[in-house]
């Protein structure tokens, strides 16, 4: 595992105040910017912060594809309690959001159970890499619908149901990308941010994650 040199606390002191005193005026600004452009800030906020905690705490790399799966696992767990707990049905996007989860779940199970050295770990790397990209693209997409404002929205479009039952998978997918009015729909907020947004974050820590394993012993 990686090891760090000690910060002294005068420098992690000033580095603090510095951060929030940007945080102040920069928090000012974005606040008069367009609904897109505050939560693209706040997502890279936090995707910073949920990728550096993943390459501070990531273990090496049969357990680190363990805690992968496990991380994925637990997505899918809140998930299925904001469905059946609380009520939320998932849109078409959010649908395509679980199922790259599930993929990136399985390849990290997978790995941790196979043990690979470096040119498998390589391998179950860039594809979890790949697949949380693609997840990342379809949050991408969901959270711009999110921001557009009430008379750009689209919409609402056929149930997914529906469109696999009579029309081409390829059709769908394209259907399904371009989102509708139910996808616009913001039904859960936490630290400001929806649950597209906070999968974008999860989606690039996995990113990062899946390339910092390679290295990992």
């Amino acid at each position: 595992m990686t090891r760090y040199r000690e910060i002294q606390w005068p420098w992690l002191g000033l580095f603090v105040a510095v951060a929030i005193v940007a945080q102040e005026h920069i928090g000012g600004w974005i606040s008069t910017q367009p609904k897109l452009t505050v939560n693209a800030w706040r997502i890279a906020v936090m995707a910073l912060a949920l990728s550096s905690l993943t390459l501070l705490i990531l273990p090496g790399r049969r357990a680190g594809f363990a805690l992968g799966a496990i991380v994925c696992a637990a997505l899918m767990g809140f998930a299925l309690y904001a469905q059946y707990g609380l009520g939320l049905e998932p849109c078409p996007l959010c649908v395509l959001q679980r199922i790259a989860v599930i993929a990136c779940g399985v390849v990290c199970a997978l790995a941790a159970i196979h043990n690979p050295g470096r040119v498998g770990a390589i391998v179950y790397s860039v594809l979890g890499f790949v697949i949380a990209a693609a997840g990342a693209t379809v949050s991408t997409r969901h959270v711009w619908l999110q921001s557009l404002p009430p008379s750009e929205v689209p919409a609402c479009g056929p149930g997914l149901n529906y469109m696999l039952e009579t029309l081409p998978f390829a059709e769908v997918l394209s259907k399904v990308f371009l989102g509708s009015g139910e996808c616009a729909a913001a039904d859960w907020i936490f630290l400001g941010l929806s649950m597209p947004a906070w999968m974008l974050v999860w989606f690039i820590a996995i990113m990062v994650a899946s390339i910092a394993l390679i290295d990992r012993g």
